[in-house]
Formats: C-alpha cells, structure tokens, sequence
C-alpha cells in the first residue's frame, strides 16, 4: 500500500496515509456496521424521512454500506444501496472535474476569458439595483468572466433561491423552468464576491464549446465509463426505473408530500449545475477516485494529481464560503452547515476550515444535492461518505439531523 508524504503534496492531502487493510480491519467489524445501521435505521423513523442510503469508502474498498426505508408509499419495497437519486448539484462535482481535464489537455485555461467559447458571456451586465419603479437597473461588467471564477462561485451568477438581488429580477424577468445556464445579470463583478449559483451551469456549457461534445457524451466518455459509474446519468433509462424513488415535499403541517414516480423524460439540454442522478456506489467511486489523486485504478488516470490538488485548496482568498440564506423557503431552509466557522471554496468543493466535532477532518471536500443528499471527502482520514435522501427543502432540520448523526457514527466506529 502506497504511502504519500508532505514532500509530495500539500494542501489537505499533506501526510495522507491510504488506509487500505488498516481501515478495513478497524471498521470492517460487525458492531461498527451494525452501530451505524442503527444510527440510519432509527434516525429515518424518529425524523419520520422516508428513505435514506448510504455508503463509506477507503480509497480502495467500501468500509460500510446501508440502505433503509421504503422507495415509495405505494408498493412496500425496500430501499436498496443501489437505488436510483436525483443528486441535483452533487453533478456540480464531475461537471469541475471535467473543466479540469479540459486545462490539462489545453483545451481551456482557468484564467483566460469564458467568452472565447461562449460569446454571449462578454456582453453580460451586472445588476446594481432597481429603479422606484422596480425596473432592473443594469450596467456592463467590467471584468471578464473566467473559468476560474465559474468553478470558484465568484462569477457573480446567483441562484435566485438564495440571492435577494436574483430573487427580485426574477420576479420581472421569470427564468423558464428547467433552463439551463441562463443568462441572467450577475449580482456582482467577477472576482469580488463568493456566492452560490449558475457557475457551474455555465461551466457545463464551455465543457461542451471546448470539447465539441454534449456534457452527457464528455461524462460518459471521460468520467462515468472509467469510473464504472454505470448508474449515473442525466435520465432514467426505462428499465432501471424501479430502483427510482419517491421524492417528497415538506408541507406547512411538517409532513412530507409524496410526488407519485414517473419515468423522468430525457432532457433537451444537459445541465451541468444539477442534472445528474445517481446511486451511493457510483458517487463513491467518483469519491474514491479524488482520494485517489485522480486515478480510477492502478494505471487509468482521470486527473492528475496536480490538479486535484488545485481542486482540493482555499481558491477565494479571504473570502467565505458555504452560507446562504434563502429566498425560497420550500426550496430551502437557510444554509450553514457549518455554524460558526469561515469555510473556503477550491475549485469545485467546499473546504471546511475547521474539523467537524466527532467527524470529518479540517481540509475535507463536501458539498450536496437540493434533495437532501449529501457528500464529504475526508483526505487526512482517507475515507469518504455519502448520505442519500430525497426531499425538500434543503437543509431541511431532520435532514442535517441525520446527517450529522450518519458522519459521527461513521468516526466512532473508526
């Protein structure tokens, strides 16, 4: 088993020891795994949450696995690991790791101006304001969009769900539903702030300008084949319908309304901020493969080392990272899953500055999907987890609940 050093890399990956045979020997014991399955079993019946899988991983092997609930409220059939999730901005992760491959191949570069592939972003405007008449109030930007900000969430493109500024323009201006990277004023100058949003759809739309694919061609070609993510796609092909399951809306009573299963119709266009689904086994093996150093196996390399290390470190300066508050409540709760903590951004991943009480190191990648479905990877500790679920809003209270109970149960039983 290969040791890597401080001499070798730095960043989170400072000192990382693959943990291989080691890890499973302390966690591959039947009271940790059935630790955890108690944790998962018991939390979704007193958080009354329909469903949940989940999975933990070395860089080479699964340390534990569990899935428990039903997949609707019709039939009665179990969850099962591999079931079907729509994993929302958890695509946000491959869309970056695409970007990346296309500057090692010199496809693109991480600082030269989007529109060189995508005109449309040199005459975007910035939105300073509204008149007393409500009217939008726009000027030019005056700093070229890069890739660098795509993937850094400092373009200035916001989500009107968490953004006041985008809410408000959404209101005279409706986004169509389901539009991918539309071209909307950025909220700010490129560069100055960090703020959640439409970066990684626009992101998605340059993998296609550079490469001449469509971002389901380059996944399929470049990530999802060499990782053997079989399961993961931007539809649901028809006979891989029944691992789908139900996603829910909480109500004002707190309940959870059950939207009735249907096949999911093939998109027109691929989004690369959110249009993926997926299971826990194929999430951890994109996982494994950035524990990795960007290799899928002994020999097949998806990234290099280099730039998983770029992807990996603090790319915003002083900046903060991570908190939202929201502006669409039933799509999502406020946003701090870190309370009381400044947490960085690389390039693609949420840094946390700090460790988890009971869990994940300082230095760790993370981040989630709207539906409740979340992702760390713990490079000083060598494993990586992923917490499935499927309902909104996000960062719904009984949702971080479980969550957090999953990850302190997983360091427990280490």
């Amino acid at each position: 088993m290969t040791h890597l050093t401080r001499r070798q890399f730095g960043g989170p990956f400072a000192g990382m020891v693959l943990l291989g045979t080691q890890a499973q020997r302390l966690f591959g014991a039947s009271a940790s795994t059935n630790a955890i399955d108690r944790t998962l079993r018991e939390g979704i019946e007193r958080r009354k949450i329909p469903c949940v899988a989940a999975m933990v991983a070395s860089s080479d092997r699964i340390l534990y696995s569990g899935a428990f609930g039903k997949r609707d409220s019709a039939s009665g059939i179990d969850v099962r690991p591999d079931s079907i999730f729509a994993i929302a901005s958890m695509t946000k992760a491959l869309t970056s790791v695409a970007a990346m491959q296309l500057v090692e191949r010199g496809k693109l570069k991480l600082d030269e101006p989007a529109a060189k592939y995508l005109p449309e972003l040199g005459q975007i405007q910035v939105l300073e304001g509204f008149d007393p008449a409500g009217k939008p109030v726009l000027r030019p930007a005056m700093k070229p969009i890069t890739l660098r900000h795509l993937l850094t969430h400092t373009s200035g493109f916001a989500y009107p769900t968490w953004s006041e500024e985008m809410f408000k323009y959404t209101q005279t201006a409706p986004i169509p539903p389901g539009a991918v990277a539309p071209l909307v004023p950025l909220v700010f100058e490129p560069g100055t702030r960090w703020q959640y949003g439409y970066s990684t759809d626009w992101t998605g739309r340059l993998v296609e300008a550079a490469s001449g694919l469509t971002l389901e061609q380059y996944f399929d070609r470049n990530i999802l084949q060499p990782l053997g993510m079989n399961d993961t796609g931007f539809s649901v092909p028809a006979e891989k319908f029944d691992r789908l399951v139900s996603r829910y809306q909480r109500q004002p009573d707190g309940s959870l309304r059950e939207t009735p299963r249907t096949l999911p119709p093939k998109p027109r266009a691929f989004n690369g901020g959110g249009g993926l689904s997926s299971t826990a086994p194929d999430y951890i093996r994109f996982m494994q493969m950035i524990l990795r150093y960007g290799r899928s196996g002994i020999r097949d390399e998806i990234l290099t080392a280099k730039s998983v290390e770029m992807m990996s470190v603090n790319q915003i300066g002083g900046l903060g990272a991570g908190r939202l508050k929201t502006f669409l409540p039933n799509t999502s709760s406020d946003v701090d899953l870190h309370p009381g903590v400044v947490d960085k951004w690389g390039l693609g991943f949420l840094i946390n500055t700090v460790g988890y009480p009971g869990g994940r190191s300082a230095g760790s990648l993370a981040w989630a999907g709207v539906y409740n479905t979340f992702y760390w990877i713990d490079p000083p500790r060598g494993i990586c987890g992923v917490i499935m679920m499927q309902f909104l809003p996000f960062v719904d209270k009984e949702a971080v609940g479980l969550l957090g109970d999953f990850e302190r149960a997983v360091y427990a039983n280490l």
